[in-house]
């Protein structure tokens, strides 16, 4: 098995090349090089240096993976003929992808890799940007940059920036969670004679001259925690500082059981502005949502229960579970389908077989009783218990009827109350059917009457009278108003 020496041609200039990777690469029979767009190439061209490069190879493909993925079968290929020489920018083990893969295949014993020296661009480039490495930072690739990979409270070294439209994606993904005006500074040929350093706000980051393959950006970390409000990281600080020792008496004395309501709270809220249509309350009653998360999370923590990476481990783990069509090799043909095996694979994880338990009993838990009937009646249908059709359950709905002004004529209170939620549970039956959510349908009645007796409300006080001097044919006759209007 013949091998491959990988060795990196430095940051910059010949004088600052290891003398032992230059006696490798002058004394190789046959090598090849990632790219000749390299200071030192033109250098070791003059002495006579023979080489291969793959640059016409970025030409062939729109992915990068495509790229590496075929200079290093030609690799693999050409060391089958005899031992050779691989040369990349900077240090091998420092953002070289096609050397993680030959790595791979060495580990899988196909190839023989043997990894020589070579000098990275990160201690050139923290020397140019006056910069110290201990304070923690982060190497990310500008061609891949995501934004879950971004620590603002790290300094960023983004390694090939190499023209502007890598520059333009790099600039957008920084730009969500950075200012736009936020300085950064642009790093040429870092340690080299030819070495440029130039300081822009973000937004001007793809408007450079100059890019190049040796271009890397530096993002300086930011100073104060309100510059990284949008992170998680940050808020999970804060969340844990309230209820710290110093934090605010409140917060520390809250319970699972004393934030209950405020979570029921919220989250009708969201839904009234999600009713609503109006974004910018549906963000803030999320983050309003999320901070109730957030809470219980640090009260399981603060007393050894739990903590949040469970919350969130817990909920990734289920949704790649039942979701194998997406995750997995399960191919699912509809919506319908998707819901019966989640179904199926909730059951499994459950550990039993249907009818070991009321299939009731943890049904709809701490909900409401509008949204309770709903599920109790949903689950019920999943094993046959249902009407045919709605015409059955109309049906029901006009029987409970009959029965509750019956009961109305007797007086009977408990009476009157029973066959009152006998007619809610029956119209929530009916809902199902015309598949209405019965808690969304009242919601929307609900904020319908708000508008339009607010709209009554705002006649009366814009009369200078009070209500009193109002007959309900007169209230009601605004009431039309506003429904004449579209007001709801």
């Amino acid at each position: 098995m013949n091998t491959i020496t990988v060795v990196g041609l430095g940051a910059g200039d010949l004088e600052q090349l290891p003398l032992g990777v230059y006696r490798l690469i002058k004394g190789s029979e046959t090598l090849f090089l990632r790219t000749k767009e390299h200071p030192v190439v033109n250098d070791l061209t003059a002495e006579g240096v023979e080489f291969h490069s793959f640059d016409e190879i970025y030409e062939k493909h729109d992915r990068f993976e495509e790229v590496y993925e075929e200079i290093t079968q030609i690799l693999v290929s050409q060391a089958e003929k005899g031992p050779l020489v691989y040369a990349v920018p900077g240090h091998p083990l420092v953002a070289e992808k096609t050397v993680q893969l030959l790595l791979e295949l060495q580990q899988e014993g196909k190839i023989d890799v043997k990894v020589g020296g070579g000098q990275s661009f990160i201690d050139a480039l923290f020397a140019s940007v006056g910069a110290d490495p201990i304070d923690g930072f982060q190497l990310l690739d500008g061609t891949s940059l995501s934004l879950q990979d971004i620590h603002m409270n790290q300094q960023l070294i983004i390694g090939q920036v190499y023209d502007g439209f890598i520059a333009s994606e790099v600039k957008l993904t920084l730009m969500e969670l950075y200012p736009y005006d936020y300085e950064v500074m642009l790093v040429t040929a870092a340690g080299s004679k030819d070495e440029q350093v130039e300081r822009i706000p973000l937004v001007e980051l793809d408007r450079a001259a100059g890019l190049s393959n040796l271009t890397s950006l530096y993002v300086p970390a930011v100073k104060g925690m309100e510059d990284s409000f949008k992170q998680y990281g940050t808020l999970r600080e804060i969340i844990s500082t309230l209820r710290g020792p110093d934090g605010c008496p409140w917060d520390k004395e809250q319970t699972h059981q004393s934030l209950k309501k405020y979570l029921i709270e919220e989250t009708y809220e969201l839904l009234e502005a999600i009713d609503e249509d109006d974004i910018d309350h549906i963000v803030e009653e999320l983050g309003d949502v999320l901070l109730q998360v957030m809470l219980h999370a640090q009260i399981g923590e603060d007393e050894g229960m739990f903590t949040m990476e469970e919350v969130i481990e817990t909920i990734a783990s289920k949704m790649v579970r039942r979701h194998p069509h997406v995750f997995g090799t399960v191919e699912v043909e509809d919506a319908e389908q998707v819901t019966a095996n989640w179904d199926k694979i909730k059951q499994q994880e459950k550990g039993g077989v249907e009818g070991q338990e009321p299939m009731l009993k943890n049904t709809a838990k701490g909900m409401p009783a509008l949204l309770k009937a709903y599920e109790y009646q949903k689950k019920a249908a999943k094993v046959g218990f249902d009407w045919p059709d709605a015409k059955g359950a109309w049906d029901k709905v006009w029987e409970e009827l009959k029965e509750f002004e019956s009961e109305v004529e007797k007086s009977s209170e408990t009476a009157i109350k029973k066959e009152f939620g006998d007619i809610l549970f029956a119209l929530v039956n009916v809902a199902r059917f015309y598949k209405i959510f019965p808690e969304e349908a009242l919601a929307m009645t609900n904020s319908k009457f708000y508008r339009r007796f607010s709209y009554v409300e705002e006649k009366v006080h814009s009369s200078g009278k009070t209500f009193d001097d109002f007959t309900l044919e007169e209230l009601d006759s605004f009431w039309n108003e506003a429904k004449n209007k579209n007001i709801g």
